[in-house]
């Protein structure tokens, strides 16, 4: 009997993988059977990924697009299923943040920092969709954020786009039901990623996060891959529209 974790045979795409979350959860895919292709806008950071999982035995692909730019997202997915297959597997991942008053921001800075956030998941998903949909059988996985559901200072753009992401989440898993194709989010904690680099590296901020987390610590970004191997494999077909928190107790805890 095949292990209900077992992605062997499966193409997993995750945006943002060259670094943090992402590359962990490619590595994570690739250990549990998947192919996978990585995705960011900068060739270099990706080469580095895919030596760093080559040294951990993992073969994997990549794919250099904006995943904002709506003709680079179709062109490049084409290519890929055309050369790899048929995508069963899509984690968008890819986000940014800027953390400053929301008085301060400009509207181009508002609107660069949605494109990212919320319409590149979009875009991405709806480029693998009508294929998931026609073979009946998918995954979409949403990364989300303790911000889809509670705010703090300075990262008020940031959590509109977390918390439109969890409603895509859970409004396309109902649409998509239908099909076989499950939606599903990870909503993560403070994990030691270059996008939190400046926090971790706020010694006053940092002794807060382990405070305020049950854990009594940061995650690693290798503790986020199980989450997604889970929602990715067969043992997730009757999960969908849910959001997993993978947050060392945060959200339970006041």
């Amino acid at each position: 009997m095949k292990h209900p974790f077992d992605l062997t045979g499966k193409l997993a795409l995750v945006t943002g993988g060259g670094s943090g979350l992402g590359l962990a959860i490619a590595g994570g895919f690739a250990a549990a059977g998947a192919r996978v292709v990585i995705n960011g806008r900068d060739q270099a950071k990706l080469d580095a990924a895919m030596e760093s999982l080559a040294e951990a035995g993992h073969v994997v692909s990549i794919s250099a697009f904006d995943v904002t730019d709506e003709a680079a997202v179709a062109k490049n997915i084409a290519e890929i299923e055309t050369s790899l297959g048929d995508i069963d597997i899509l984690v968008n991942n890819a986000a940014m943040n800027q953390r400053k008053p929301l008085v301060d921001f400009e509207l181009e800075e508002w609107r660069r920092l949605l494109a990212t956030n919320t319409d590149g998941p979009f875009l991405t998903t709806r480029a693998v969709l009508r294929g998931m949909q026609s073979r009946r059988s998918g995954k979409i996985i949403n990364i989300c954020s303790l911000a889809s559901d509670i705010g703090r200072p300075n990262i008020v753009p940031y959590a509109v786009s977390k918390g439109a992401l969890k409603m895509m989440t859970r409004a396309l898993a109902v649409e998509v039901a239908q099909f076989n194709v499950q939606v599903n989010g990870i909503a993560p904690g403070f994990f030691k990623t270059e996008m939190n680099a400046p926090l971790i590296a706020n010694r006053e901020f940092s002794a807060w996060v382990e405070k305020r987390t049950p854990a009594g610590r940061w995650g690693d970004p290798s503790e986020i891959a199980g989450a997604a191997v889970f929602l990715a494999s067969p043992a997730a077909d009757y999960v969908s529209g849910h959001l997993l928190y993978v947050d060392g107790g945060f959200s339970a805890a006041y």
